[in-house]
């Protein structure tokens, strides 16, 4: 089983995954300076909650936080437990509009979970909800503590791996959801909060883009070992 670290100089053009899917990073995309801005006032404003789950006919309350935030109030169901998309904030509209204009697609939906330190993580999964847009692209944002982020190819169990640093953003698109799991694993080594928000496209049951300037919701397909994390 291959492994890739990968600690280069930042090229958006550059595919990290060898086959199967595209997977573009490009690195800071904010400066230091309104990355923490948009850090302070996520943390501060977002409606966290913890996660919940129904395993086995109890309720599993995760120490990771999440919030929902979109163009409608789609409804997000996983584990038994039904979510609704929140109205954009400010901070959210401004950062959807950044990430639109820098990777060329567009979102109307968007997750953000907080962890609070390192012990907190996501087992390995894919995004492939049906809701969401066939090989759509999912843009995922990064503030706060710099941590590894993993690719697995589901047939080859090769992996590829990075360091998601401080504004920064990756995307994923194409075929990636189809063929590689993606994980965020545990680490002792970080005691600072990490704010990770992932834009996506979700897509109504005849396959038309849930397109609205008002208010969205999106569906993850998780590893229910994750949810405990």
């Amino acid at each position: 089983m291959k492994m890739t670290l990968f600690d280069f100089e930042t090229d958006p053009s550059q595919n990290l995954l060898p086959q199967d899917g595209v997977v573009n990073y490009y690195g800071k995309i904010f400066d230091s300076s309104s990355a923490t801005r948009y850090y302070q006032i996520l943390l501060d404003s977002i409606a966290w909650r913890n996660d919940e789950a129904i395993m086995f006919g109890k309720k599993i309350i995760t120490k990771r936080k999440v919030a929902w935030y979109g163009d409608k109030p789609f409804k997000y169901t996983y584990s038994k437990t039904t979510k609704m998309a929140l109205p954009w904030t400010k901070e959210l509209l401004e950062l959807k509009s950044t990430i639109e204009q820098k990777s060329s697609e567009t979102f109307n939906s968007c997750l953000l979970n907080l962890y609070h330190d390192g012990s907190e993580g996501m087992a390995w999964h894919s995004d492939g909800e049906k809701d969401l847009k066939k090989n759509g692209a999912i843009a995922s944002v990064s503030f706060g503590a710099e941590r590894k982020f993993a690719f697995k190819h589901k047939e080859t169990k090769e992996k590829v791996a990075l360091v998601l640093e401080h504004g920064s953003l990756l995307i994923m698109k194409s075929e990636t959801q189809h063929h590689w799991l993606h994980r965020l694993p545990p680490t002792k080594r970080i005691n600072q909060p990490r704010v990770n928000l992932t834009f996506r496209t979700i897509q109504s049951p005849s396959g038309d883009i849930c397109a609205d300037s008002t208010h969205s919701s999106s569906n993850t397909s998780i590893d229910v070992n994750g949810i405990f994390s």
